[in-house]
């Protein structure tokens, strides 16, 4: 009884792992929580991420107790409500709290890592968390990104500092979230030669949420031999005015 407890524990925290199933990976930009009537909504984010069942997934535009959206730890409250543990990266400071990135994951988070990025419009980093799998015999890295929004040659900046940050990382890594790069941009050119993978196959427009017009979300992937992957664009979502992206990674057979 003791051991059947502790299998359906395991099941309920590690759903697609434990299975025999794909991990996925999410990335979404949740402008604070703010959707497209301006109503900042945690809950709606939280449905629309519960939706995929995404073992981890990386935000961008995260609020930390500030002002614009009700002086509340968006990092910690999305945990709360998705039952998935959280880390944050800070921009900055902002309206009485701190503005970022974040993290959340159902698998165990070993370590996470801020990587700070030269500065744009804003300051800028990158958000690693190391996680473990019952997929891999071994660790693996997520990184929440979020480029400059006004210059490539910024962005080119922060992709060459990343790269340089990364650069010894020995194990799976997978790069996700809001480059502000269209696909053939110099900075997004950089990781390619990099040997990061794009994946983006029966690719759609990005932004914005509801008839997107461009395409500036992405994932990159490093060291994941022999696996499998598959990506889509989930259109239509108003909690924010990013559409979020989901990644399917499998083992091949």
């Amino acid at each position: 009884m003791i051991v059947m407890k502790i299998l359906l524990l395991l099941l309920a925290l590690f759903p697609s792992t434990l299975m025999g199933g794909p991990l996925k990976v999410m990335a979404y930009n949740i402008k604070h929580g703010a959707g497209l009537d301006g109503k900042v909504d945690l809950e709606r984010i939280a449905k629309v991420i519960a939706a995929e069942n995404p073992d981890v997934v990386t935000l961008q535009e995260v609020d930390i107790k500030c002002q614009r959206s009700g002086s509340v730890d968006q990092a910690a409250e999305l945990g709360r409500l998705l039952k998935m543990e959280h880390r944050f990266g800070k921009f900055m400071d902002f309206q009485g709290g701190e503005y970022g990135l974040a993290v959340l994951s159902r698998l165990p988070i070993e370590k996470a890592q801020v990587h700070v990025l030269p500065t744009g419009a804003e300051p800028r980093c990158a958000l690693e968390v190391v996680v473990k799998s019952p997929k891999w015999p071994g660790k693996f890295s997520v990184v929440s990104i979020h480029n400059d929004w006004t210059k490539e040659e910024i962005r080119v900046r922060q992709v060459t500092a990343l790269l340089k940050a990364l650069d010894k990382r020995n194990g799976p890594v997978i790069l996700a979230g809001d480059f502000n790069a269209k696909p053939e941009s110099e900075s997004l050119k950089l990781l390619k030669k990099a040997s990061w993978k794009m994946l983006r196959e029966g690719r759609k427009k990005t932004f914005p949420s509801v008839k997107p017009t461009i395409e500036i979300d992405f994932f990159f992937a490093k060291g994941f031999k022999p696996y499998a992957f598959e990506e889509k664009v989930i259109e239509g979502e108003e909690a924010s005015d990013h559409c979020p992206i989901v990644l399917k990674i499998t083992e091949k057979e």
